[in-house]
C-alpha cells in the first residue's frame, strides 16, 4: 500500500536512538543529495545505475540484482553534514527490512533508523545524524526482486568538517583529476564508477581470503606457484586502499593485509615482504622478498596514509617509509639505478644486472620521492624513462614493446636472449611485460609526463593498427616486432592497452571498444593475475587512479 511516512514497528531493540517520523523536516534543512556521487553494491542492468537515484527524477530509478540480500545504495554528500531527513520513493520491488546508516569515511557506519516491517512505496523518515556518506543498507527484500529506489533524497545541512578525519579520497568522489587531455569511457561517471564496483565485488568474492586466523587477510593466487605470493598481496593493497569509499569493509581488509605484511618478513630485510606463502600460511622458498610486490605493498602503504592517516591500529606511513628504504637498500642496483628482481639478488650472482619491465612502476617513483623526500627516486624514476625510450626505439621501434626482462643493464640493457630467469620467451612481450602499457600509461594519464605519454602512444598505435580497432584481436604475448606469439583472448594482455588508448586523443572508439571487451569479460576466478590486472585497467580507466 501507498503511504505518506514509514512505520516504526518493530524498531523495540534495534535503535539505541529514539526516532519519530515526520512528514516534513526542519525549515532549515535542505536537500543535499541531488546530483552527487552515488554508488551501489549492484545494479540489475547499467540501464539502472546508482546516479539514477539522486538525478532528481521520478521516471529513472536504481535497481539491484534481484533476489540477492544483502544490497546497498550510497551517497557521497562531498563534506560532512548534519541530516535531519531521508526520503525514499520505492519502485515496485522495494525494502522490507533495511536501514539507514550515515558515516564520516565511508568505512564506520552508524544506523539512524532501522525497519523490519516496510511495506515501499515512499518512506519520508525524520532522522538525526551526521555524516559525509549516507547509505540505504538492506537485509531483506520486500518482493523477490531486488531493491529499487526511484529517489533516495537525503535532508541536513553541511557542518563544515570535510570529512570528518574519514577517507580523503573516497571511490568515485574523483578530487584528483588527470592531465589535460586525457580520455576516459564514453558514458555517464556515475555508470562507469558503478561498473568498477561491480567488478571490484566479484574479483574481492574470488580472492580475498581470511585463512589461518591471526587476524590475516589475504589475496589467493590460485595460479601462481603458491597459493599466496607478494604480487597478489600488493594489488590487494593498492585495490583497497583505493576502492575505500565504495567498499566499507576496505580498511579492514587492507589492516588484515598490513598484518600479514608484518608477520610474513623478507628474511633478508624484514622491512620488506616475504615472496610465497603455502597453504599453511608459511613463508618458503627461503623467505625473500620479490621487487614487484614490494613495489606495490609501499604504495598502498602511502595510499592508506593519505586516505585515513596514520594514528589508527598501525602507521601506514611509517611502514610505507621503511618498506620504500628497503627497496632502496636491497631492491634497487645501486650502480644502473635500476631495480633488481628481489633482495635475494647481491653483486656478482648471474641476476645482478637483469630487470624485470613490468617492475618499472613510474608514478610509484613519484610517491616514492614525494614521501621520503630523497632525490634518489628522481634519478631512478629518470633511468627506468631513459630505458623505456631506448628499448623501445632500439629494439621494438614499430611497435613499442618492451621485453619480460632486460638484461646487462650495466653496459648495453637488452631484451633477455632467452630464457634468463622463467621462459623461453623472457626476451619477448610475454606475461610480465604485459602490464607495460597499464603501468607506463598509468604515469602518462596522472602526471602528462612528455616521456611517458609518448611511450604510452607509441604503443598504443601500434596495436591499435595491429588489430584493425578489434580488442578481439589482441593476442597471448608478441615478440618484439609485432609477431603473435600465441592465440586467445586474456584480460592480462587486452586489458593495459585501455590505459595506454587513453593517452590519445583520437582514440575515443578505440578505448571504448577496449573498455567494452572488459565489461564482457567475466572475472576469471582461476586467475588472480588477469582479474587484478583488469580491475586495476579499470580503476584507472574510470578516472579513479591517483598518486599519493
Amino acid at each position: 500500500m501507498r503511504r505518506r511516512s514509514a512505520s516504526l514497528l518493530g524498531l523495540a531493540g534495534l535503535l539505541a536512538l529514539p526516532l519519530t517520523v515526520m512528514p516534513q523536516a526542519q525549515a532549515a534543512d535542505g536537500l543535499v543529495s541531488t546530483g552527487k556521487a552515488a554508488t551501489a553494491s549492484s545494479v540489475e542492468t547499467s540501464a539502472f545505475g546508482p546516479g539514477l537515484a539522486v538525478d532528481g527524477s521520478t521516471a529513472s530509478r536504481w535497481a539491484s540484482l534481484e533476489g540477492v540480500d544483502p544490497q546497498w545504495i550510497r551517497i557521497d554528500l562531498g563534506a560532512n553534514h548534519t541530516i535531519s531527513r531521508v526520503k525514499l520513493d520505492w519502485e515496485t520491488a522495494y525494502g522490507k527490512t533495511y536501514r539507514i546508516q550515515t558515516s564520516a569515511d565511508g568505512s564506520t557506519w552508524t544506523d539512524v533508523y532501522s525497519t523490519t516491517t516496510g511495506d515501499g512505496a515512499t518512506d519520508d523518515l525524520t532522522v538525526s545524524g551526521s555524516g559525509r556518506y549516507v547509505r540505504m543498507y538492506g537485509t531483506g527484500r520486500g518482493t523477490p526482486y531486488g531493491y529499487s529506489l526511484w529517489e533516495f533524497e537525503v535532508y541536513g545541512a553541511p557542518t563544515g568538517g570535510g570529512g570528518g578525519g574519514g577517507t580523503a579520497v573516497p571511490f568515485g568522489s574523483h578530487l584528483k583529476p588527470y592531465a589535460a587531455g586525457i580520455l576516459k569511457p564514453t558514458g555517464s561517471q556515475a555508470a562507469i564508477d558503478q561498473k568498477v564496483v561491480d567488478y571490484y565485488n566479484k574479483w574481492k568474492t574470488a580472492f580475498v581470503r581470511q585463512n589461518c586466523g591471526n587476524g590475516w587477510y589475504q589475496i589467493i593466487s590460485p595460479d601462481a606457484d603458491h597459493p599466496y605470493v607478494a604480487e597478489a598481496q600488493g594489488y590487494g593493497m593498492v585495490v583497497t586502499a583505493t576502492m575505500a569509499g565504495a567498499d566499507p569493509d576496505a580498511k579492514r581488509i587492507f589492516d588484515g593485509l598490513v598484518k600479514w605484511k608484518i608477520d610474513h618478513p623478507s628474511a633478508i630485510n624484514p622491512d620488506l615482504l616475504a615472496a610465497e606463502q603455502d597453504t599453511a600460511c608459511r613463508s618458503v622458498n627461503g623467505g625473500d622478498g620479490a621487487t614487484d610486490g614490494d613495489m606495490d605493498v609501499a604504495y598502498g602503504l602511502l595510499l592508506a596514509d593519505k586516505q585515513w592517516g596514520s594514528t589508527g591500529t598501525y602507521n601506514y606511513k611509517d611502514l610505507a617509509l621503511k618498506h620504500i628504504a628497503a627497496i632502496k637498500k636491497d631492491e634497487l642496483n645501486p650502480t644502473t639505478k635500476l631495480l633488481k628482481l628481489g633482495d635475494w639478488s647481491s653483486s656478482g650472482d648471474q641476476y645482478y644486472y637483469i630487470s624485470r619491465t613490468s617492475d618499472w612502476m613510474v608514478d610509484h617513483f613519484r610517491a616514492f620521492r614525494r614521501a621520503s623526500g630523497d632525490t634518489t627516486w628522481d634519478a631512478v624514476r629518470t633511468a627506468h624513462q631513459t630505458q623505456i625510450s631506448r628499448l623501445q626505439s632500439t629494439y621494438a621501434s614499430g611497435t613499442g614493446l618492451l621485453p619480460d626482462f632486460v638484461v646487462d643493464t650495466n653496459t648495453t640493457p637488452k631484451p633477455a636472449p632467452g630464457q634468463v630467469l622463467e621462459d623461453p620467451n623472457d626476451g619477448a612481450y610475454w606475461w610480465n611485460a604485459c602490464r607495460t602499457p597499464w603501468r607506463i600509461a598509468d604515469d602518462a594519464v596522472t602526471s602528462g609526463d612528455a616521456t611517458s605519454l609518448a611511450a604510452a602512444r607509441k604503443l598504443n598505435s601500434w596495436i591499435k593498427t595491429k588489430t584493425g580497432g578489434d580488442p578481439n584481436k589482441i593476442a597471448i604475448g608478441y615478440k618484439l616486432n609485432g609477431t603473435q606469439i600465441a592465440s586467445g583472448s586474456e584480460a592480462a594482455f587486452f586489458a593495459p592497452f585501455a590505459v595506454a588508448a587513453m593517452t590519445d586523443p583520437g582514440s575515443q572508439a578505440w578505448l571504448d571498444a577496449l573498455w567494452n571487451k572488459m565489461l564482457a569479460t567475466p572475472v576469471d576466478t582461476g586467475s588472480y593475475f588477469s582479474a587484478s590486472i583488469q580491475l586495476q585497467v579499470m580503476i584507472t580507466a574510470s578516472g579513479n587512479h591517483w598518486v599519493p
